[in-house]
């Protein structure tokens, strides 16, 4: 993976093979990055420091990428622990450094460092500001709730470089060679969904520099067809499907849900869809299906019927789907259950809490297993689906 920024902007991150869950949540089968940059000029500057469980190997890359040099500033342009978790080590170590973050980034510190005195270690800046460092130039633009409130990027102006924050992250190590787009957009989605009104704006803001590179907070270091990785960040942050296809979850306890679910993936292709992904939202990664949910412009949950409402894993999934803001979709519903079916009614009513959300007609109702006097339902429900 390509590491080389300029002469003067030398990549300082590392990489945690051993972390099995991110956030206490998305499954990393290929490791994180934590990602730091050292820009090193008349006056020298650390682009955000790591979690704290890579703070020993962060501090020896550093000090060998300052040689006999001494940084001046840490720059925070993120408070959370993956990010700023070694602050506390980089001022124990520079003693005399200061930290440039924004006002609210400033305020937040001592939450996390209850026994260092910020007072006069901090310098806040705000939407404008810039940094002098000798021939680059930190130019600051804030970037509130993309995806905590104190966020910020940054834009050196001599080798055109964004330093993007959590923006334009993925999962995966930075020495994982892997195509970019699917981690990012399940981390894009899971991580930064809820915000795209937020993206937007960052965009919008973006647009009036001269971008080069793009050094984010996780993952690879983007210098080529910039236009592909800011094309697919504005389609993610609109809501907009990226791909034609369907997407179809389902829930089941004993497999007839299952069983229904895959028949009407059948049906599906056979009249033409081009793409029907499915997923087992009782045993397949909950990321991936808010991915995959995300990705097309069409869905069919399917689901039975527990406990007087719906099967748990499905309720997971449509919470995920609401508290990361699912929109501008078609939605088909198969509901199941033995005796008193209620799941359809409650995956409806969780849909329909979301925003441009079409509830495709007609529900599906299963009994316990699939008959052959359920296909007619399932027939007209999939012709539906692909007509527009």
């Amino acid at each position: 993976m390509n590491s080389v920024i300029s002469d003067a902007i030398k990549y300082i991150g590392v990489d945690d093979m051993e972390l099995d869950l991110f956030e206490s949540q998305y499954i990393i089968p290929n490791g994180m990055s934590y990602n730091s940059y050292l820009i090193l000029d008349d006056k020298v500057a650390i682009m955000d420091s790591v979690d704290a469980r890579k703070s020993e190997e962060w501090l020896e890359k550093l000090s060998c990428a300052l040689g006999d040099r001494t940084p001046d500033y840490l720059v925070v342009q993120h408070m959370e622990p993956d990010h700023a978790g070694s602050i506390a080590a980089t001022i124990e170590k520079y003693p005399q450094i200061k930290i440039v973050a924004s006002a609210r980034a400033v305020q937040m510190m001592p939450q996390f460092f209850e026994d260092i005195d910020f007072s006069s270690r901090t310098i806040a800046v705000k939407e404008g500001d810039t940094l002098e460092l000798g021939t680059h130039t930190l130019h600051f633009i804030m970037a509130p709730m993309v995806h905590w409130p104190e966020v910020m990027v940054s834009y050196e102006s001599h080798d055109k470089v964004v330093f993007s924050a959590d923006a334009f992250g993925k999962f995966g190590a930075f020495a994982c060679d892997e195509e970019w787009a699917c981690e990012a957009r399940r981390y894009y989605f899971n991580i930064c969904g809820k915000y795209g009104a937020q993206v937007q704006s960052l965009l919008k803001k973006l647009a009036a520099y001269d971008v080069k590179c793009i050094c984010p907070l996780h993952g690879p270091i983007l210098s080529e067809n910039l236009g592909y990785y800011i094309s697919l960040y504005n389609t993610w942050s609109l809501y907009e499907p990226e791909s034609e296809g369907v997407f179809v979850a389902y829930a089941s306890i004993h497999g007839g849900t299952a069983a229904a679910a895959q028949k009407l993936r059948e049906m599906l292709l056979a009249k033409g869809e081009k793409k029907v992904a499915i997923a087992d939202l009782s045993r397949d990664d909950m990321a991936e299906a808010v991915e995959d949910a995300f990705k097309y412009g069409k869905m069919v949950v399917a689901a039975a019927s527990y406990d007087g409402g719906v099967f748990p894993p499905m309720h997971d999934f449509l919470h995920h789907l609401q508290i990361k803001g699912y929109q501008k979709r078609r939605v088909g519903i198969v509901e199941n259950g033995s005796w008193a079916p209620v799941a359809g009614r409650v995956m409806r009513s969780m849909l329909e809490q979301m925003k441009q959300i079409e509830i495709v007609e007609p529900m599906v109702t299963i009994n316990a297993r699939m008959k052959r006097g359920d296909i007619p339902q399932l027939e007209a429900l999939a012709d539906a689906m692909v007509r527009e």
